[in-house]
């Protein structure tokens, strides 16, 4: 008669107890796992925050004529640059210079009509004087003086009117800057105030604005004043540009504005930095990698990126307990320093971390357990050794 394995394995099971489970977990607990652990480092660590940028005009303006007319001349070409007060275009002045004209003539005949009026007063004053005259008579002239005053007066204003809407048919550059290609051709008529005949923006410095979290709003703002603490700059608080070719902007940028409220739909804050742009490399519309460095998290957590496993989307380490037993915990990471990964949440200070013998462990199993240090396992962590602290008012 032929005995298959299978029922000899079943017999032997049998006879040991009255379940194979409680056998298998006698032999576990006889041999535990053996495995190195490290206790999670807690220090002050580096902050560097990454964001895309845009690059917008610091200041822009659309140039109008003041007065209506057909522009006639144009002493500028689109994208070239140009310096307040400079000429750009002329609007055709016929018009304006004959309104000038009749002006002047308007004046004349005023003044002339006016020293006329003050002769009569001047007579009539005698007349009155030697009472050849009503005392109301005297005053209807002198109304007549007073009123022909006025008139001079009008047309003095409407002669200045008539000779700047003139001198309007000149269109300056309202600041320096670079033109827009969007400018108008000879022959396009103008309506005063409202229609654009050009955009200059300013070229050098430029804006580069990004979205940031609440929380890293507060982060970078508690970081910049500290670095402007007594006008002393953090030594190594930069901003900085990747380009959108890899390569590294050579300026550093400022803090400029900060938006007054956060995005109801997004939940960020815009906020805008500004770099010399003097080779006009920077071209608003364009895209780069914003890049602050010299933050820090003080008392951040950090595992070893040695302990770190990935299963189904998320990042578990095993902790190996203080009864040698092992428990999976779910870890949210922040960045990288060197070997480690700062923990934002999942572990504690008092932690110690499996980093060897990782294979085949599951929770609750018992655990041969040798602590080790970064040294043992040649684990570096070399942060900046000049930081800045975003968490308190401290600078070290």
């Amino acid at each position: 008669m032929k005995i298959f394995p299978a029922i000899i394995c079943a017999a032997a099971l049998l006879l040991t107890g009255c379940g194979g489970e409680d056998t298998e977990s006698q032999a576990t607990e006889d041999f535990p796992t053996r495995v190195k652990a490290i206790k999670v480092l807690q220090t002050d660590a580096p902050l560097n925050l990454s964001y895309s940028g845009q690059v917008v005009d610091r200041d822009e303006m659309q140039v109008q004529s003041k007065v209506t007319g057909s522009v006639v001349e144009k002493y500028v070409k689109g994208g070239q640059d140009v310096y307040e007060g400079q000429m750009l275009f002329k609007i055709d002045d016929r018009q304006y210079s004959s309104a000038v004209l009749q002006a002047e003539a308007n004046l004349a005949k005023s003044k002339t009509a006016l020293a006329k009026e003050r002769v009569d007063l001047q007579r009539d004053e005698e007349l009155w004087r030697s009472n050849a005259i009503s005392e109301q008579t005297l005053a209807n002239q002198r109304a007549a003086v007073e009123s022909q005053l006025s008139e001079v007066e009008a047309n003095e204003a409407m002669l200045q009117k008539a000779k700047d809407d003139l001198a309007d048919t000149i269109v300056y550059a309202p600041m320096s800057g670079r033109l827009g290609i969007d400018d108008v051709p000879v022959g396009t008529l103008a309506t005063a105030g409202s229609t654009p005949l050009a955009t200059i923006g300013l070229v050098d410095p430029v804006f580069v604005q990004f979205a940031v979290s609440e929380q890293e709003y507060l982060r970078i703002s508690r970081g910049e004043k500290q670095s402007n603490a007594n006008g002393i700059p953090a030594p190594n608080f930069r901003i900085s540009l990747t380009l959108a070719d890899g390569s590294s902007y050579p300026y550093y940028g400022e803090f400029a504005e900060y938006d007054r409220t956060l995005g109801n739909e997004t939940g960020t804050l815009t906020i805008r930095t500004t770099f010399r742009n003097p080779d006009s490399l920077l071209v608003p519309g364009m895209y780069a990698r914003v890049e602050i460095t010299g933050l820090k998290i003080p008392g951040a957590l950090l595992v070893p990126e040695r302990a770190l496993q990935q299963l189904l989307g998320e990042t578990m380490v095993i902790v190996a307990q203080s009864d040698n037993t092992s428990a999976i915990r779910k870890v949210t990471l922040g960045e990288k320093i060197g070997s480690y990964y700062v923990v934002k949440s999942g572990l504690k200070a008092d932690d110690w971390v499996v980093v060897e013998g990782l294979t085949n462990l599951r929770d609750g199993m018992p655990l041969e357990v040798t602590q080790v240090t970064a040294k043992d396992m040649d684990f570096s962590f070399n942060p900046s050794a000049e930081v800045f602290d975003v968490e308190s008012n401290s600078n070290k």
